[in-house]
C-alpha cells in the first residue's frame, strides 16, 4: 500500500524580503502565510521547523496508540508535542534535533511497560525515520491503575 499526502507553497519575492504561502491537500492550510519574519523573527505566519513539529507530534501519537493497542491498552489521553531545533552551523541552518515530550493517561499500565512501548513508538513512527537529527522523547504517565 502506497499513500500519498502533498503540500504546496507560492513564493513570490526573494530572500529575505519575499513572502509564501503554504497550502495542504486536506484544506488545513490554505494560503497560509510564511517567510522569514515568521521563520526567524517570530512574526505572524508559520514556517517549515513549525509544521515538521506539527507532523511529528501527530505520527508519533498515532503510532503510540497503535503500539499501546498491540499490547492491549487504549489511551484516555495522549498530550505530544515537539520542539525543532534550527542552528546556524557555520554559513548555513541546520535542524539538529528534535525534542518529543509526552504525557499519557492510561489505564493499567505499569512505568517499565509505558517506557518500553513509547520507545518501541519513537522506533516505529514514519516521521521519526525520516528524520535524520537527534530525536529525543520525555514521555511521562500521567495516571495508571495498575492492572
Amino acid at each position: 500500500m502506497k499513500i500519498k499526502r502533498s503540500a504546496s507553497v507560492v513564493w513570490q519575492g526573494g530572500f529575505p524580503a519575499g513572502m509564501g504561502n503554504i497550502s495542504t491537500q486536506s484544506g488545513a492550510l490554505r494560503s497560509y502565510p510564511y517567510g522569514v519574519a515568521s521563520r526567524f523573527e517570530g512574526q505572524p505566519g508559520s514556517n517549515p521547523e513549525e509544521l515538521i513539529a506539527a507532523a511529528h507530534a501527530s505520527c508519533f501519537a498515532m503510532a503510540f496508540a497503535l503500539v499501546l493497542g498491540e499490547a492491549r491498552y487504549t489511551p484516555r489521553q495522549l498530550f505530544v508535542s515537539a520542539e525543532v531545533a534550527l542552528e546556524q552551523q557555520f554559513n548555513d541552518f541546520e535542524i539538529t534535533s528534535v525534542d518529543l515530550s509526552m504525557r499519557a493517561e492510561i489505564d493499567g499500565i505499569d512505568a517499565q511497560t509505558f517506557e518500553q512501548l513509547a520507545d518501541q513508538a519513537k522506533a516505529k513512527c514514519p516521521v521519526s525515520k525520516l528524520l535524520r537529527a537527534r530525536i529525543t522523547l520525555d514521555a511521562a504517565l500521567a495516571s495508571a491503575a495498575a492492572g
